[in-house]
């Protein structure tokens, strides 16, 4: 999954901050940049102050620099006209269109640079309406928006929904998650796509944004801490198309901490009441699982190893769906963070899914 940053020349900070911390993320591992040229509180002096830094920074480290432009970035940026190698010249790679522009207009960038859609508002007939219009969808993704008041944000089955569709029109999609250590003004909220990400810490977010299944994420908010870009190119690097969860390891046995560090699948037929894995009775090899207490009932969230009273199962690993009654047969080994449950629904049958274990 590809990472980036957001950075706002004119909302205050200085090139100076603007450049440090695009070097900060290069070196972690960031890729691309999302900046916008038409936000109302910009100080339109300063922006034009500090773009220049900022892209030739961004440039010199193979950044994708995409830029939200309306009608007004033509006069912001003092350019004669609005035209790809106008906005290629200064560095910007990528053109994310909200507002403002024709069809016509919009299909003509696409032959000439990666242009953005606004994918929490395009609709079909406006997709319909690029193909005829000769659009090359090669160069065409799309990015949701981001809301800085609370309880704006969007629904997570909206944002499933209309991602989905996207993708299946071949065209890639992003969203935007939130810092919890430097938000951007004038309200400090947060800056995410979906609201119930408004609270939630960069690694949560953007292994949810992952399991989704969309192509890039970024930290919408200006000033993100070194352990948040650290946290946002980890989930970028994970292998793609796995969901990782975090759980608490409650065994304290050497042999579970490995076999629970296992990248696993979930099984094809899948069961009402648990996630079960293909592999974990192949990867525990010829070792025998003795019944370990205690043996409490069992509760949704718990990760559970069968023992050798379960015979043929024995070895078995299952996530939990429901809860249950207590059950010798079965050692009870770890247990998903409760603000992680959320993202069970996402194991979804033949998908890979990894733990991140924590004590």
């Amino acid at each position: 999954m590809q990472t980036g940053i957001s950075i706002y020349p004119g909302l205050g900070g200085s090139a100076a901050t603007h450049t440090a911390l695009l070097e900060k993320a290069a070196a972690a591992g960031v890729t691309r940049i999302f900046t916008s040229l038409h936000i109302p509180e910009t100080n339109i002096d300063e922006l034009q102050e500090e773009l220049h830094g900022l892209l030739e920074a961004a440039q010199y480290h193979h950044m994708d620099v995409a830029a939200d432009v309306s009608p007004a970035t033509q006069k912001v940026l003092k350019l004669d006209t609005l035209t790809p190698n106008a906005l290629l010249e200064l560095g910007i790679t990528t053109v994310r269109f909200d507002f403002g522009f024709d069809i016509s207009k919009i299909a003509l960038f696409s032959k000439a640079m990666h242009i953005q859609l606004n994918a929490s508002t395009v609709q079909p007939s406006y997709i319909q309406e690029l193909r005829q219009a000769g659009a090359d969808f090669a160069h065409i993704e799309a990015l949701h928006n981001f809301y800085p008041r609370p309880h704006t944000g969007l629904g997570e089955d909206y944002v499933r929904q209309q991602s989905a569709w996207l993708q299946d029109e071949g065209i890639a999609v992003g969203a935007f998650i939130p810092s919890q250590s430097g938000r951007r003004g004038p309200l400090f909220e947060g800056l995410p796509t979906l609201e119930l990400h408004r609270p939630m810490d960069v690694s949560l977010t953007s292994r949810h944004i992952a399991a989704m299944g969309l192509q890039s994420v970024f930290i919408g908010d200006s000033a993100p801490s070194q352990k948040e870009l650290n946290m946002l190119t980890r989930t970028g690097r994970e292998e793609k198309k796995v969901v990782v969860i975090k759980a608490r390891l409650l065994s304290h046995e050497p042999y579970v901490r490995d076999l629970l560090s296992s990248t696993f699948t979930a099984r094809l037929d899948p069961a009402r009441d648990a996630i079960r894995t293909q592999e974990s009775r192949h990867f525990l090899g010829d070792r025998t699982i003795e019944a370990d207490g205690p043996f409490r009932s069992l509760r949704r969230g718990d990760i559970t190893i069968d023992n050798a009273d379960y015979h043929r199962y024995m070895g078995e690993v299952q996530l939990l769906l429901t809860n249950q009654l207590a059950e010798e047969r079965t050692n009870i080994v770890a247990e998903i963070m409760p603000n992680e449950l959320f993202l069970l629904p996402y194991i979804t049958p033949g998908r890979k899914f990894r733990l991140e274990l924590i004590r």
